[in-house]
């Protein structure tokens, strides 16, 4: 367990934190959690990459930190109703596509290195913005118009990022044949 591992699982620590806040209705402090836990996310690949203690375990441990992150901002945010339902469903459907696909390969012994598309980054961006948005919303109507313009872009770019999985990924297994 290195430094980076353990940026990882406090980051992972802080989505009850998360959690509870939306569900409290304490935005800002919601907001701040959800910073906290950006920095942590950019702080441990630093260090990995600085010090050379990038892992397999960190490989797949920081994605899926984020996609719990990020699944639980807008499974939360659905339920109090600040994001339309079928956006948590989108997200988390592409999510779970990802996770399919990825046992698949395991299974198949053919293991993906884990590596986001140009696509894929885009639409964390746009998913992480939408989340900071709508955290936002009481802070003025720009940021209402801010957050409404991000979760149509975070819909588009979420199914466009799926669709490419599923394309590499079927390319992926028809290759090993």
């Amino acid at each position: 367990m290195n430094l980076p591992n353990t940026l990882t699982l406090i980051r992972i620590l802080l989505i009850p934190v998360f959690v509870i806040l939306i569900i409290d209705k304490s935005f800002w402090w919601a907001l701040i959690v959800f910073a906290l836990a950006g920095i942590t996310d950019g702080i441990d690949g630093l260090i990995a990459r600085i010090t050379r203690q990038r892992t397999e375990m960190g490989a797949y441990l920081d994605p899926i930190a984020d996609k719990l992150l990020l699944s639980a901002g807008f499974i939360t945010l659905a339920i109090i109703e600040m994001i339309p339902g079928w956006l948590a469903v989108i997200v988390i459907t592409r999510d779970m596509i990802i996770l399919l696909g990825v046992s698949i390969m395991i299974l198949t012994h053919s293991p993906p290195k884990i590596q986001p598309s140009l696509i894929s980054k885009v639409t964390t961006s746009l998913q992480i913005a939408t989340i900071i948005l709508v955290l936002m919303v009481d802070y003025g109507t720009f940021f209402k118009h801010l957050a409404t313009t991000a979760i149509y872009g975070a819909t588009f770019f979420t199914m466009l990022s799926g669709a490419h999985y599923i394309y590499i990924g079927t390319r992926m297994l028809n290759q090993k044949k």
